[in-house]
């Protein structure tokens, strides 16, 4: 299976900046994992998914109250039960956030389960996401 981009968009409002008027972490944080875990969740099910660990979430600028931010998310690797999505954040052209966010496949009662997906990159840009994502524990 290809690596599939899922997209959506937030406006930044005011109770989504700090006192120096722009994006909070933890709103940035939450629309990454919520992103990461929308397009892992699309491969197998809502109820059997869960997130695990954010990887190098860094901040490249500031956003500002007013600005419409963009999150792709997409998985690019996927293990026996884990699966990697990659997550960036734009304000119009500008990259703002990226890195990687663990998931992992359970049953219903949080024990890991095999989810029998395989990603095969189709682009130099998911081939290098992939490596990445290979090496992450």
């Amino acid at each position: 299976m290809e690596p599939k981009t899922f997209t959506t968009h937030h406006l930044v409002k005011s109770q989504d900046v700090n006192h120096h008027g722009t994006l909070y972490a933890g709103r940035a944080a939450d629309w990454f994992v919520e992103a990461g875990y929308i397009s892992a969740a699309s491969l197998t099910s809502p109820e059997n998914t869960v997130c695990h660990e954010i990887h190098g979430m860094k901040f490249t600028r500031p956003v500002h109250g007013g600005e419409v931010v963009r999150i792709d998310a997409k998985v690019v690797y996927t293990g026996r039960s884990r699966m990697v999505a990659f997550v960036r954040l734009q304000a119009g052209e500008n990259i703002v956030v990226e890195g990687f966010l663990t998931l992992v496949h359970v049953d219903l009662e949080g024990k890991s389960q095999p989810h029998g997906i395989e990603i095969t990159p189709t682009s130099e840009e998911d081939e290098e996401f992939y490596r990445r994502a290979q090496e992450l524990k």
